[in-house]
């Protein structure tokens, strides 16, 4: 009886100690470099990302929040072709948000992990 007992208590600690860790999972899958997306402001725009494409260009204001939602099974990025403006990796079936470059213009961008995905964003 006494082992029965060791056993639950054991069970009961271990179940405590994987839902406190789990209470704090993310599930938006990015890492930013160059101008970062870390603002609680709504999204002004969305990069939709369906079918290894990021649909049509998408125009914001400077300095807006873009929220990034991948569709596909695969790991895609959005990444500026000009150095250092953006780029924000987005997991499977994953969210993210990136922020607009602050100074008016096209940037094009692609996808680091598939050369064939091409985009464009304005910023007016």
């Amino acid at each position: 009886m006494k082992r029965f007992g060791l056993l639950l208590a054991f069970m009961c600690v271990v179940a405590a100690v994987a839902t406190a860790c789990g209470g704090s999972s993310s599930t938006s899958g990015q890492t930013t470099t160059g101008t970062s997306a870390a603002s609680a402001s709504p999204a002004a725009a969305t990069i939709t990302i369906a079918d290894m494409n990021y649909g049509q260009p998408v125009t914001v204001a400077p300095g807006a929040q873009i929220a990034l939602k991948n569709n596909d099974a695969v790991e895609h990025s959005v990444t500026s072709d000009a150095a250092g403006k953006f780029s924000v990796d987005v997991e499977s079936n994953g969210q993210g948000t990136l922020t607009a470059p602050t100074e008016p213009g096209q940037y094009a961008f692609h996808c680091k992990y598939h050369p064939a995905m091409h985009g464009t964003l304005t910023v007016t």
